[in-house]
């Protein structure tokens, strides 16, 4: 066959080729579903608002975008004047304030104003390793936040399962808010 100049694997190429197109066209179109999960990004904590929202910069800093507001997925943290609201906001700040994070932020979340994401930070305890510490889990396994099962469709299964161990663990010792008999709802 070579000898002819025939190459019988010409023709499954071409088919390939517009099978790819095809399905690059009906994504486009809408007709298939178009990945929209969660994009990471690195960024720098600057600034720590409450137990469960943050100020990142991602980016060339002099971009106005570059500036995000992130609010930690799968957690609600007590609200400002709620018991433990000042605890949960300087563990955050312990945990994350001027470092680099990996931010997951899911896209079909994102509003201009404030995304849903993700935290990644490295921990303490490994300065030079890699950033493996989830700050929402984190709040969640000291007590200062309550796992929201609102916000479970963000998580893997895994995640779902780590943030509500996470927090009967906390309930169970009585740590952080779950010291009072009624916690307040954040």
């Amino acid at each position: 066959m070579i000898a002819t100049g025939h190459f019988p694997y010409r023709r499954h190429v071409s088919a390939g080729l517009h099978l790819y197109a095809l399905a690059v066209l009906a994504a486009a179109l809408g007709f298939l579903p178009v990945d929209t999960h969660a994009r990471t990004q690195t960024c720098f904590v600057v600034s720590i608002h409450s137990g469960d929202t943050l100020t990142a910069r991602c980016g060339d800093a002099a971009s106005a975008s570059a500036w995000r507001r992130v609010r930690l997925q799968g957690i609600e943290a007590p609200k400002p004047g709620q018991p433990f609201a000042e605890q949960a906001r300087q563990k955050m700040h312990d945990m994350v304030r001027l470092k680099p994070a990996n931010v997951d932020c899911d896209a079909s979340t994102s509003h201009a104003r404030e995304r849903i994401c993700r935290v990644m930070v490295t921990p303490d305890s490994a300065p030079n390793g890699p950033r493996t510490l989830d700050a929402g889990l984190a709040l969640l396994t000291v007590g200062l936040a309550r796992w929201q099962p609102a916000q479970a469709q963000r998580l893997s299964p895994q995640e779902r399962g780590q943030y509500e161990f996470a927090e009967e663990e906390a309930r169970a010792k009585r740590a952080g808010l779950w010291k009072d008999v009624r916690p307040a709802r954040p």
